[in-house]
């Protein structure tokens, strides 16, 4: 293992060094393979720092994690960038109530519209505005220059490799837990 740094802050306040949380973990739990722990740990402080990171530059543009999410999936559905609540809801593993939360919220900042499917008034769709589709690019460049930045110092092969253990473990948490793409609380 190697020796991470320590988040700088107070004392008492900063987070250990993944080798300092590794020993106390194997301290209290003797049967723990440091190598496994090692990865694990890495990969979600990895996370959790980039999602604070993608927050800070989303919220330079006027829009939250939340809302970028929102943004992605309309676009990721493809033109005419338009969805159903509870699709949205499904695709981001939110309780419908959360997605009207984030709908309505949305929809007052012009963002997405909500209107009657003219063919189905019973249903809903929510639309990505050109509004929407302007902050979804701008975010999409600075998340572009981020990642860049993040992965300068891997060359193209190890950045291959990378990807393809990545995707295999994930994978192996998709067969594993089929249902783990949604949240267990809503976020909102």
């Amino acid at each position: 293992m190697s020796d991470t740094p320590a988040k700088a802050g107070p004392p008492d306040l900063q987070e250990p060094s993944l080798d300092e949380q590794i020993a106390a973990y194997q301290r209290e739990f003797h049967d723990l393979d440091p190598q496994v722990e090692q990865i694990v740990s890495a990969l979600g402080r990895l996370n959790r720092r980039m999602n604070v990171a993608y927050g800070r530059h989303v919220a330079d543009l006027g829009i939250s994690n939340a809302e970028w999410e929102v943004l992605k999936t309309l676009v990721v559905a493809g033109a005419p960038y338009r969805l159903g609540p509870g699709e949205l809801a499904k695709r981001l593993g939110l309780t419908p109530a959360a997605m009207t939360h984030r709908i309505d919220r949305m929809a007052g900042e012009g963002l997405v519209t909500r209107d009657r499917d003219e063919t189905n008034r019973v249903r809903v769709i929510v639309e990505l505005t050109d509004e929407g589709r302007t902050k979804w690019l701008a975010a999409m460049r600075m998340a572009s220059d981020f990642e860049e930045e993040l992965l300068q110092d891997l060359t193209g092969d190890e950045r291959g490799v990378l990807g393809e253990l990545l995707i295999r473990l994930l994978r192996r948490v998709e067969d594993a837990q089929p249902d783990a793409g949604g949240r267990l609380t809503d976020l909102d």
